[in-house]
């Protein structure tokens, strides 16, 4: 029988997601497919419980629901318990629902294939609280990054954050705007210049120093409002493509113990949007 797994989010037509699982599932002559759901914070549970009753076999979740999933599964792996945010739903063979985090792990393998593995000292930056910033931070931490920060609109959420990962600081976007200079590497995860995002970025990077590593978890378009500017003042980019395809292939690994070539995808979908992986 035919299998089949999904993306459940809002707004979710932009994602890239279908097209590289089912691309995927080619390669290694997996029989399967994967579709795009939209699904509205109002309607997550009823979502939940209908993509379980009409049989899929797992799926990836991303804006607005990382958070607002977990008491709906069944299991949550301990470090996406940990992290507070699931992006990968697997359906057991029991029907049960057990919920992963490869968001964090996916960055983490992009930033260092790109900038390499030696700046687990320098000073962080995460721009955001939410799901993928928690999940960023706690790989991030775990994998040997020592000082990080995190700013946010709602102070009270980064300091939350900071508390769980036992990190350096909190602050507001505009103390962290004004205190850029202090930090090596900057991570925005918010969805601020998605093509569909009402806003373009979380703040102004006039800060920065020059020798700063800029990275963006959104990948489509590759070169943000917020990654634009940071290259014009001469910092080194990355968007959000490594994470993307490095988060996509932890999940499809957790649903069919194969690994698919992520090289090869990376290089597709900067074809694809028409630009490089890392900008500078």
């Amino acid at each position: 029988m035919k299998k089949w797994y999904a993306v459940i989010g809002d707004p979710i037509s932009h994602s890239m997601s279908p097209s590289m699982h089912s691309q995927w599932f080619s390669d290694l002559s997996i029989d399967a497919t994967y579709i795009p759901v939209r699904v509205k914070r109002e309607n997550l549970s009823e979502a939940v419980q209908s993509l379980k009753l009409l049989g899929a076999s797992g799926w990836n979740v991303t804006i607005p629901h990382k958070e607002a999933i977990l008491p709906l599964l069944d299991h949550v792996d301990t470090s996406a318990e940990r992290m507070g945010a699931v992006n990968t739903v697997v359906v057991e063979e029991d029907g049960t629902l057990t919920g992963y985090n490869t968001d964090g792990i996916g960055f983490v393998n992009a930033l260092e294939e790109a900038m390499g593995s030696q700046n687990k000292d320098a000073p962080i930056m995460l721009i955001g609280a939410g799901g993928a910033a928690r999940g960023i931070a706690f790989a991030l931490k775990t994998t040997g990054y020592t000082n990080i920060s995190c700013s946010n609109r709602t102070i009270s959420s980064a300091q939350r954050l900071i508390d769980d990962i036992g990190g350096s600081r909190a602050m507001s976007l505009g103390q962290a705007e004004d205190e850029l200079a202090g930090y090596q590497i900057i991570i925005q995860t918010t969805p601020a210049g998605m093509v569909s995002a009402q806003m373009d970025k979380p703040l102004s990077l006039k800060n920065i120093r020059s020798s700063a590593i800029v990275a963006d978890i959104v990948y489509n378009p590759l070169l943000t409002p917020f990654l634009a500017e940071a290259k014009d003042r001469g910092a080194r980019c990355l968007n959000g493509v490594g994470m993307f395809v490095h988060q996509g292939a932890y999940s499809f690994q957790k649903w069919t113990n194969r690994k698919p070539d992520t090289k090869q995808t990376i290089e597709q979908v900067e074809q694809t949007l028409g630009g490089p992986y890392v900008n500078r």
